[in-house]
């Protein structure tokens, strides 16, 4: 099978591709003080970064993306619906993936080695597939005209290289201008500890007796007896015996031991690990489940703004510029520009949203700055046309009509003069 064959998912259906996990540490891998490697998969398997990495990815993932198309006046835009990228974003990216699926892989790769790869599948000069590519099995190189090749590896060895114009290049935060920085790599003293503390404590539980008590005995054990009781010992301990009656004789004594100032640092360790992550990836703790007190409970609701705002919005924006781009880069293009819809994230209670729209319409004097149709699109609700797709005339303070018809539930009425 050829590189290209590979790069565009036609795989051979009697075949597996895997990488060889020496090949890939080699790229992504890292040892840490703690004498932990990390890598980009062993990181994952921290809950914490995980969980930052996929309330990243799914909120990135779940609002719509779409082709926008700027009016003829300047004065707004709408979806450009016939535009050949539109669905690609939209809907199918390549015939294993969602729009969903596709985002979420992008910020997969995105939030943990900085680089997000795609093949650009042109057909007479569009884009008809954008097929991803592991990050781990390309090499950006800048040429002496500040160009950039890609260079592809494909399991079996064989290389491919493409020109600039033929990969799609997602970046995050870059130090030299043309690659993003691997937060994996930036971060792996925080996630190495945290993977040692993790190790450390799994082995207190597999070795239960440890940190539950002594056993001692007045008698003088000689090789063979001493070997025996540890036998013994090792067999009633850890997993499933947990917690069972604990049998002794022949002069044996067990003294519990309580919890000491360093397990319960050991326990302190661990929580702090969960807020440095999140420092490292940008997330808010409670956003991954880890309220640091009451107050943070209490201001749930400003904090999912800030996450929207602060976590969510640089990743946006970075995707939405780098589509406008390298995706819509055609001189015929110059009117449209990708837009992620997230005012679908930030919908608050019904009632809450019940006054937004009143004002919104010009209830209480406000001028109107919404008509019923956008507010219909807003709420998912097909346009009415008419009367409903005009900006209403605003009632007064109290509600009741000044000379003008107010907006009724049929749609907005027209500027109706009522003395005429």
């Amino acid at each position: 099978m050829g590189i290209i064959d590979w790069v565009l998912g036609r795989r051979s259906e009697h075949k597996s591709v895997s990488f060889d996990p020496a090949w890939l540490e080699f790229f992504g891998s890292r040892k840490s003080k703690a004498g932990v490697e990390v890598s980009w998969d062993s990181a994952l398997d921290v809950s914490t970064i995980l969980a930052c990495v996929r309330v990243i990815a799914e909120g990135v993932a779940q609002v719509p993306l779409r082709v926008m198309q700027e009016l003829p006046d300047g004065k707004g835009s709408k979806p450009a619906t016939e535009h050949p990228l539109y669905k690609v974003l939209n809907r199918r990216p390549n015939p294993w993936q969602t729009s969903f699926a596709m985002r979420e892989t992008m910020i997969f790769h995105l939030a943990l080695t900085g680089n997000a790869f795609f093949y650009k599948n042109l057909v007479r000069g569009r884009v008809k597939e954008l097929i991803p590519i592991d990050p781990g099995c390309i090499t950006v190189t800048r040429n002496n005209d500040y160009s950039l090749t890609y260079t592809v590896t494909a399991p079996d060895g064989s290389t491919a290289t493409f020109p600039q114009a033929m990969i799609w290049h997602v970046r995050g935060p870059s130090w030299d201008t043309w690659r993003g920085m691997d937060a994996v790599r930036r971060a792996r003293e925080a996630i190495g500890l945290t993977i040692a503390t993790e190790n450390t404590q799994a082995e207190l539980h597999a070795n239960g007796l440890q940190m539950s008590g002594v056993l001692s005995t007045d008698q003088k054990l000689d090789p063979a007896k001493f070997q025996q009781l540890q036998a013994w010992v090792a067999a009633q301990i850890g997993g499933s015996n947990r917690h069972k009656p604990f049998i002794i004789d022949s002069g044996l004594q067990w003294a519990p031991r309580s919890m000491t100032g360093v397990d319960a640092q050991h326990l302190d360790t661990r929580k702090f690990q969960i807020e440095e992550l999140c420092r490292a990836m940008r997330v808010m703790p409670l956003m991954v489940g880890h309220p640091a007190d009451m107050a943070a409970r209490a201001a749930t609701e400003s904090i999912f703004l800030q996450h929207v705002v602060h976590t969510l919005m640089p990743w946006v924006v970075r995707i939405e510029q780098s589509i406008d781009n390298d995706l819509l880069d055609g001189p015929e293009d110059e009117q449209y520009f990708a837009s992620f819809y997230m005012n679908s994230l930030m919908r608050g209670a019904t009632k809450d949203r019940a006054e937004y729209y009143s004002k919104a319409l010009g209830s209480g004097g406000s001028p109107a700055w919404m008509t019923q149709d956008e507010v219909r699109y807003e709420e998912e609700l097909n346009a009415m046309g008419g009367t409903a797709s005009v900006l209403p005339i605003p009632s007064n303070v109290g509600g009741t009509p000044t000379g003008t018809v107010d907006v009724g539930q049929n749609g907005a009425a027209g500027a109706q003069d009522l003395t005429a």
